[in-house]
């Protein structure tokens, strides 16, 4: 039997002389332990209180004397300890025994459940998750008290051992889509797994792609209207954000206010969203192809304004959207970067005072500004960041096809653009349901908001099972 001075010093060892690491002997009836934590992960005010109540339960004979709704009793090793302490739990070694008894007493810095700052509503709930997985879920179950709410959890990451958690209703949730999540978790063999972007990475069918085939979001009201659907909802135990898959590609345009406000207002602003995703990709490819090579569409009174407007600039459409546009993309970029209120300030100058410098020097039309102003004015409507950042991307090579090409270059983009989407799935669920493959019980749901008037089915997007009666979402 190791001595307990002995088990002490290769403790500190183990853990590199840590200064944050409480390693100490204490007595345990007829025989001495040794107790060991990170203080900055432990609430150590509670620690002599819980070993107190876990002694009585000793003395008095019982045989589980361990296993509380907080402690329990493993075979001592190594790999065992530093997982425990690692963890943030208490790890109370007998060497007598080779016995652990491990604690939970945890203490994390934890933020109130506030609304996102980049998911607002305006009717609805404004709580929003936050860095740990118990308190989100807890907002999840507050909202679904249903025994078919299931979580099941593993660790990735040799290195950060980072808590991944997926939830899904078992009785509404696609067997093989839940089956495939778990084999793609398992099958992730990295050192570093810190963010949930990184998860995704390994868990989406087209990396490459430049579509987002998971949908992120901080609200859970929106991953319980997702749940509900048959989907799936990932978590880590150190980031607020949500991962929501299978999804379409509508499922980004769709956003809680939908749902709260009257049918024809929600319809009508579903369908403003998708129109605005045209704006953002077309409108700039096609001033560029009307004013390079089809400028006989545009009519006599307003081909005058726009003829005198272009023949002062000294290059072509092309180079005045790029430079716009890379322009709108820098303030945008620092505006993120920056606190908010200087945030806010550097929008303002270099929209209104640089923007109105640019034109004024004859750098770029007047026209080309109204552009690639509603085409920023446009992303900004998509509820969804990652669709916004692929709306900025993929607008590019359709602007330099239009200033190749004019229309025809645009409708050959267009032409790839709709078959890569045909292409992309979301864990091997097709991404442009319910267009294609064409379903029409679920078509209308796309561009409209039905009322709930009626109990009508829940929607088969994804799930399997009997239907079941309920509102849509």
């Amino acid at each position: 039997m190791v001595s307990t001075d002995s088990l002490i010093l290769y403790i500190k060892k183990l853990f590199h002389n840590s200064s944050d690491l409480f390693v100490e002997e204490t007595k345990w009836q007829d025989r001495t332990a040794v107790i060991c934590y990170y203080t900055v992960m432990t609430e150590g005010a509670q620690v002599n209180l819980q070993l107190e109540l876990i002694r009585k339960r000793a003395s008095d004979g019982l045989v589980d004397w361990g296993e509380t709704a907080i402690s329990s009793v493993h075979a001592f090793s190594v790999s065992t300890l530093t997982e425990s302490v690692s963890s943030g739990f208490v790890a109370v070694i007998f060497p007598e025994t080779n016995l652990l008894l491990q604690i939970t007493m945890p203490k994390f810095a934890m933020r109130s459940p506030n609304e996102p700052d980049n998911e607002h509503v305006i009717r609805g709930s404004h709580d929003g998750f936050v860095e740990g997985f118990d308190a989100n879920m807890s907002l999840i179950r507050k909202r679904l008290a249903i025994p078919d709410l299931v979580v099941q959890s593993l660790r990735i990451g040799n290195d950060t051992k980072t808590h991944i958690n997926y939830v899904y209703i078992e009785s509404i949730a696609d067997e093989d889509v839940v089956a495939d999540v778990k084999k793609r978790l398992e099958s992730i063999k990295s050192n570093k797994v810190i963010s949930i972007g990184q998860v995704e990475d390994y868990l989406e069918d087209s990396v490459w792609s430049p579509f987002p085939q998971f949908l992120n979001t901080e609200r859970p009201d929106r991953v319980v209207a997702n749940l509900l659907e048959g989907k799936i909802a990932l978590f880590t135990n150190s980031s607020p954000t949500a991962l929501i898959a299978p999804v379409n590609f509508f499922s980004f345009y769709e956003s809680p206010d939908d749902y709260n406000a009257r049918v024809l207002v929600g319809s009508f602003y579903r369908l403003l969203r998708m129109l605005s995703f045209m704006t953002a990709i077309f409108l700039p490819a096609f001033y560029i192809a009307v004013i390079g090579f089809h400028s006989e569409i545009i009519p006599l009174e307003l081909g005058k304004q726009v003829k005198l407007a272009v023949n002062d600039i000294p290059y072509r459409p092309i180079f005045e959207a790029l430079l716009l546009e890379l322009f709108i993309e820098l303030i945008r970029e620092s505006a993120i970067r920056l606190p908010t209120p200087i945030g806010q300030t550097v929008g303002i100058v270099g929209g209104l005072v640089i923007g109105n410098a640019i034109v004024s020097a004859g750098l770029v039309s007047n026209f080309m500004v109204i552009v690639v102003a509603m085409t920023a004015i446009s992303s900004f409507v998509v509820p969804s960041w990652e669709m916004n950042m692929t709306i900025r991307l993929i607008r590019f090579p359709f602007m330099i096809a239009a200033s190749l090409f004019g229309f025809f270059g645009i409708a050959i983009g267009t032409l790839i653009l709709f078959i890569h989407l045909m292409n992309v799935s979301s864990l091997k669920q097709p991404y442009f349901s319910p267009i294609v493959p064409f379903d029409p019980s679920r078509f209308k749901d796309v561009f409209f908001r039905s009322p709930y008037v009626r109990l009508k089915k829940q929607q088969k997007t994804f799930t399997h099972g009997e239907d079941k009666e309920g509102g849509n979402r």
